[in-house]
């Protein structure tokens, strides 16, 4: 991801959570690093972001992992959002896989996942990918208007 990617990925992350009904605090769509999205990740430690584009180079989605604040074992997986116009063609599911490969490489040993029951695609996709429902949220979590947690060993 480069700074000239972070209105168009600020863009997509609002509309989906907007269309969800996610709009509101608690969620990513209020966090303070959507305009500089890109710098974010590059000097947070043990982190990436990553863009999907179409063949015009226009942002189509993107997804990060960064670190969990309470433990050294764990990422999470962010931001995971893609354009309507790029959605039916696996990227979220490339993101993943890309996601816990990079992981492994910075010596995660778990992903987390924040999300919600109002994003059933989602949801049905974290689940096929064998990450397992937590009752509760991980300790250091931001995103508190969220209700649905999961993790998974990678």
């Amino acid at each position: 991801m480069l700074p000239k990617d972070n209105p168009k990925m600020k863009l997509i992350l609002q509309k989906c959570l907007r269309d969800a009904g996610l709009d509101k605090p608690g969620t990513a769509y209020f966090d303070p690093q959507l305009d500089e999205l890109a710098q974010y990740y590059q000097q947070l430690p043990r982190a990436k972001y990553w863009v999907a584009v179409d063949h015009q180079d226009q942002v189509i989605g993107g997804c990060g992992i960064g670190p969990v604040e309470s433990t050294e074992d764990i990422c999470e997986l962010q931001k995971l959002y893609i354009d309507p116009i790029g959605r039916g063609q696996g990227l979220s599911k490339q993101f993943i896989k890309l996601s816990m490969q990079a992981a492994k490489d910075l010596n995660y040993k778990q992903m987390y996942i924040v999300t919600d029951t109002k994003l059933p695609i989602a949801n049905k996709l974290y689940q096929k990918l064998n990450f397992k429902s937590l009752d509760v949220p991980l300790d250091g979590g931001i995103h508190s208007g969220c209700d649905t947690w999961y993790l998974k060993s990678l």
